[in-house]
Parts: C-alpha cells; sequence; structure tokens
C-alpha cells in the first residue's frame, strides 16, 4: 500500500541525531505535551493529539519532533502511529529523555488534574 502522503518521512540515522536540534524540538509546550503522552502511551496516532491548534500547526510540531530524532512515525493505512525514539536517545544522549519527561510531565499533568481542585 502506498504512503498516504506523496514524500517519504524522513528519521535521522541515531549518528545523525544533533544534541541542539533535539533540544530545540523540545523547547515548545505542545511538543512536550506530545511526548509525555507517547512516554505514557507508545504507539498513538496524530488524532489522539487534538490540541488548541490547527491540524496543520500540530503536524508541523510532529514532524519537527520527527526530523530532530525524538520520535518515529509511520503509516498505516490511512493513519499514522507515532513513538518515541527513547533507547536511541538514551544510547546517543544518556539521561536527556529521562529528564525532558520528568520536567515535561510536571508542566503537563496539572492542566489535566483540574478535577482535583
Amino acid at each position: 500500500m502506498a504512503s498516504r502522503t506523496a514524500s517519504p518521512l524522513i528519521h535521522p540515522d541515531i549518528d545523525d541525531f544533533d544534541l541542539f536540534k533535539v533540544m530545540s524540538a523540545l523547547t515548545d509546550e505542545t511538543r512536550i505535551a506530545i511526548v509525555v503522552g507517547l512516554a505514557a502511551s507508545p504507539g498513538l496516532a496524530c488524532s489522539v493529539f487534538k490540541k488548541d491548534v490547527t491540524a496543520s500547526v500540530l503536524t508541523r510540531h510532529f514532524r519537527v519532533l520527527r526530523e530532530a530524532g525524538v520520535i518515529h512515525q509511520q503509516d498505516v493505512g490511512t493513519r499514522r502511529f507515532n513513538t518515541l525514539r527513547k533507547e536511541e536517545l538514551d544510547q546517543r544522549f544518556p539521561g536527556l529523555l529521562d529528564l525532558v519527561l520528568k520536567e515535561g510531565a510536571a508542566r503537563v499533568t496539572p492542566r489535566a488534574d483540574t478535577d482535583s481542585t
């Protein structure tokens, strides 16, 4: 089955991971929420991440994360599934993703727990 997009998905090899590109990808609040969400539930489709942004903006966030090497995307039929490249990131930059997830969860979780107040 042909890809749903005309151009192939670009995923950098582990040797091509650039610390500054990874860090830049992780500076946006929406992208942090995506990473935290994927850490909790690997393999989620893009459509699960309905945020207060348009579909095209959300698509750009996923592309930035993918091209930096933070996530892996795979098309299955008409859906695009996402997973964190945790093992590869840990191999290249030990401890970085754990720190990002810890700090990111502290930022993302309070918004989801609005019922506890």
